[in-house]
């Protein structure tokens, strides 16, 4: 595809010159020749706004703006490309944007997580488009294919590894051996964590492109208020060494499912760390990868995997949204709008069913582990298999569940912490993946 004589340039303003911004703006420049054959018409960075104005950041002092609002409502902006990060001030200029007529592609996940609504409102009535790919997965193709791909399939199931810090943090404790806070802070010495990291390490990252994914995959607006969430922060070395005894590993899981009671559909989506059996192919995604598997009713299931954040990956993704959105400009048309028709009710946690794993310090005497197992069956929590280990002060028992409601397992857990014969619960995680 070649532009023909005489098209209009498509205007390119960049809100941000970080690790992404950066990346994003030095394609544009770098790849005009090829991204202009592949949209049709040339593609000419018109500013990028940032906080400052410096001399060091290699590009000419006269695309630099501190003035964002006045960049994106210039009339020679046709797409706005959003990676501050954050949510008031995005929120502020992306809406300015589409309010202005201009198209928006962002990364922003927490963003979207609050604000899709009034964001796909605003696009929708200028008619411009709102592209969002690499707020989920980075590099990783997700929203495309749940948006296009499998429009015309009906999906059951998403879930996924959507955060490397967390990954690269569990994967590093199943291969060491080492405790929780020893392997965070070499996480933060190389780089794979933020000095403050609890927007990963507590699941608020996760949760907010666990709500972007049900959203798109359930055709139902979820808000990252909706997300059930648990961080990684109380996983110890001893929950990996009994994860290795069961064969399995533990990963931060986002998982969004439709849920089907009495012929009645509802939506879930929640996020916390699971066991996941070393079969399950999300158990082999290591260090700071991501991977997202959809399960859905004609296609089966799918599996996508790869770097998830990072300014390059992030950057491609951005990249393919911008070329689709000047596409649409150049040749008519748009790409897919928001799509909440099943206006599902969101489930509470307390009637998602799953199973677990309960691990418990104990008194090393005689009748703890039918006392124990009285607690689970008084309330319909049947045992699959119980582990004794250790002996004295260090008697643990280690319990796994058949399928039951999260309900069931928290009155099972308050009830266990009553009794005499049991010290701790010391850690309960759900089972994700099982054949069962």
């Amino acid at each position: 595809m070649t532009s023909e004589p005489g098209q209009r340039p498509i205007g390119v303003a960049v809100l941000g010159h970080g690790t992404v911004g950066a990346e994003v703006v030095r394609i544009i420049r770098d790849d005009a020749t090829d991204l202009e054959a592949r949209i049709g018409a040339p593609l000419e960075l018109r500013g990028v706004a940032v906080r400052t104005v410096r001399d060091d950041r290699g590009i000419p002092q006269d695309l630099l703006t501190t003035d964002a609002e006045g960049l994106i409502t210039r009339d020679d902006v046709d797409i706005v490309v959003e990676v501050i990060g954050g949510i008031e001030l995005p929120r502020k200029l992306v809406r300015a944007a589409l309010d202005s007529g201009k198209s928006v592609v962002t990364a922003n996940k927490a963003l979207l997580a609050e604000y899709t609504g009034e964001l796909a409102e605003a696009a929708e009535a200028k008619r411009v488009d709102l592209y969002f790919e690499a707020a989920v997965a980075g590099a990783i193709p997700v929203i495309r294919p749940l948006t296009q791909s499998l429009a015309g399939d009906k999906v059951n199931r998403v879930l996924g590894i959507v955060n490397g810090t967390t990954n690269y943090i569990l994967s590093a404790m199943d291969e060491t051996g080492a405790d929780y806070a020893e392997t965070l802070a070499e996480a933060v010495r190389l780089g794979y964590a933020e000095a403050d990291p609890t927007a990963d390490v507590e699941g608020f990252d996760a949760a907010s492109k666990a709500a972007i994914l049900a959203s798109i995959a359930f055709h139902t607006r979820v808000t990252a208020g909706d997300v059930y969430r648990e961080g990684i922060s109380k996983i110890t070395a001893a929950d990996l060494t009994t994860a290795r005894a069961l064969n399995c590993t533990v990963k931060l899981l986002a998982i969004c499912e439709r849920i089907t009671t009495d012929g009645r559909d509802r939506v879930s989506a929640r996020v916390y760390p699971a066991l996941v059996p070393r079969e399950h192919p999300l158990a082999a995604v290591n260090g700071a990868f991501n991977a997202v598997v959809v399960e859905a009713e004609a296609s089966g299931r799918l599996m996508f995997y790869g770097q998830g954040a990072g300014g390059s990956p992030t950057a491609s993704a951005v990249m393919g949204d911008l070329v689709m959105a000047a596409r649409n400009r150049v040749h008519g048309g748009r790409g897919p709008r928001e799509s909440r028709y099943a206006d599902l009710e969101i489930a509470p946690m307390s009637d998602i069913v799953t199973r677990y794993y309960v691990n418990l310090q104990v008194a090393d005497r005689a009748g703890v582990l039918s006392a124990v197992a009285a607690e689970f069956a008084k309330r319909d929590v049947s045992i699959a298999a119980v582990r004794q280990e250790g002996a004295g002060e260090g008697a643990r028992l280690v319990v796994l569940t058949h399928c039951a409601t999260d309900k069931a397992l928290s009155d099972t857990v308050a009830a266990l912490d009553q009794l005499e014969s049991v010290i701790a619960v010391t850690s309960v995680l759900r089972l994700e993946g099982s054949a069962e």
